[in-house]
């Protein structure tokens, strides 16, 4: 098993290693123009405690849900869920995102909670797919666009 990716029950940690400033890299989880870049068709940002979000992954799979915590360069806390979902649905779920300091560059550090068991797999598939993105993009280099805003996966 890769040592950046416990799983238990309800939770998924990942990390990241990505060689930008944790300022850089903090504008793409809260400027909708830079999020756009690494996930999602269309989103909608509303940076915020208690602010909301939306991002189409490709026209029928839409994540949703609100922002909880926002610590500048350093944290972002959201409530994660899928508008159609009966399983995960919006708000469900939380996601935080660790910006740590490290080297010559910020080890993002995702752990993602509240999930039921069953829906484990997928988001571990899905942040899996998502991380070298931002990974890509943050470090100036270009994605290209998400090959998943072309598929529903549901």
């Amino acid at each position: 098993m890769n040592p950046n990716q416990m799983t238990n029950e309800d939770t998924i940690t990942k990390q990241i290693f990505i060689e930008c400033r944790p300022e850089t890299l903090f504008a793409f989880f809260t400027d909708p123009d830079k999020l756009v870049r690494w996930m999602g068709r269309h989103v909608l940002l509303d940076p915020s405690i208690g602010g909301k979000y939306r991002i189409d992954i490709n026209g029928s799979d839409i994540a949703m849900g609100e922002y909880k915590e926002i610590v500048p360069y350093e944290r972002i806390v959201m409530t994660w869920g899928w508008e159609k979902s009966k399983l995960v649905p919006p708000g469900s779920s939380t996601v935080e995102f660790k910006l740590l300091p490290q080297d010559n560059g910020t080890m993002l550090q995702l752990t993602h909670y509240g999930l039921p068991a069953s829906e484990v797999a997928s988001h571990v598939q899905g942040w899996s797919h998502y991380m070298p993105r931002i990974q890509t993009v943050a470090q100036g280099g270009d994605p290209g666009v998400d090959p998943w805003s072309e598929l529903a996966m549901h």
